[in-house]
């Protein structure tokens, strides 16, 4: 991959989008993690307003000071780029406490981790609605189209998404490109949905170097009898990923009423 020319080129496709939509900037959701990191730095590059906002949520302290890190060195590049916090702890707390009675559900845990995210996409388009910007989506190829690895209306409730043709390895590069800061560089890829900082990789039983990798065997129609034994552990992880989240994927579905029932 040619690096300089691919972000070259979403630099400019940001650009082009912004004036088509009559928009002024870019808000990003920054994280902590490569993928924000990658998409505000692209964004910042544009020269158009760029907006970085944390939402923390009981964030590990390792997250938030790597997201601090990273929006320092954007703002220190670049005059375009300003930056928000808004604590979220507080609004999360107050939500869950509405539905106490639930709290020993056994998807509990992994509904309120979803909730966390659907908060700060709400945040998100608040303040792109005050600013005039779009909201632009950090999910990579791999989460978004392989094993639909985010949240339905959450982290996947975007305008535009930069870096959605990327498969991780590809962000990596991209970001070594921009400069984006060593930590972030070298953290465990994490949702940051859980206050105990668990990495997606424990989350999802394979590395993205992993997931990539079956993805591009389930494309090239690949046997399974050819796999090592971690190779058919891993590709059958893809699998039930790619096949419980199609719903995220794929458009919503519309209910079409026939004519002849329509007009009867």
């Amino acid at each position: 991959m040619n690096v300089e020319k691919v972000a070259l080129y979403i630099q400019d496709w940001l650009r082009a989008y912004q004036q088509k939509s009559h928009t002024k900037g870019f808000v990003v959701g920054v994280s902590g993690g490569i993928d924000s990191a990658v998409t505000s730095s692209l964004c910042a590059e544009t020269g158009l307003p760029t907006l970085c906002v944390e939402m923390p949520i009981h964030q590990p302290e390792s997250h938030v000071s790597r997201a601090r890190e990273h929006i320092a060195q954007l703002q220190d590049r670049f005059p375009n780029v300003t930056s928000r916090c808004v604590d979220l702890t507080a609004t999360f707390e107050g939500f869950k406490n509405l539905f106490e009675a639930d709290i020993h559900n056994p998807m509990a845990e992994h509904t309120l981790a979803n909730t966390r995210s659907r908060l700060r996409m709400v945040t998100l388009y608040h303040l792109a609605g005050l600013h005039g910007f779009l909201v632009a989506g950090t999910g990579n190829k791999v989460e978004d189209f392989g094993v639909g690895f985010y949240t339905k209306y959450g982290d996947g409730g975007v305008d535009i998404s930069p870096i959605a043709d990327l498969m991780k390895s590809e962000v990596y590069q991209i970001a070594k490109h921009l400069g984006v800061p060593e930590s972030i560089l070298k953290a465990k890829p994490s949702d940051g949905l859980f206050a105990d900082d668990r990495s997606d990789e424990d989350q999802i039983g394979a590395s993205y170097d992993e997931l990539e990798w079956a993805m591009q065997a389930d494309e090239a129609g690949r046997s399974e009898e050819s796999f090592t034994s971690r190779e058919r552990i891993v590709f059958q992880i893809y699998k039930r990923f790619n096949r419980a989240n199609q719903h995220k994927m794929n458009p919503i579905p519309v209910c079409e009423i026939p004519s002849n029932i329509k007009n009867a």
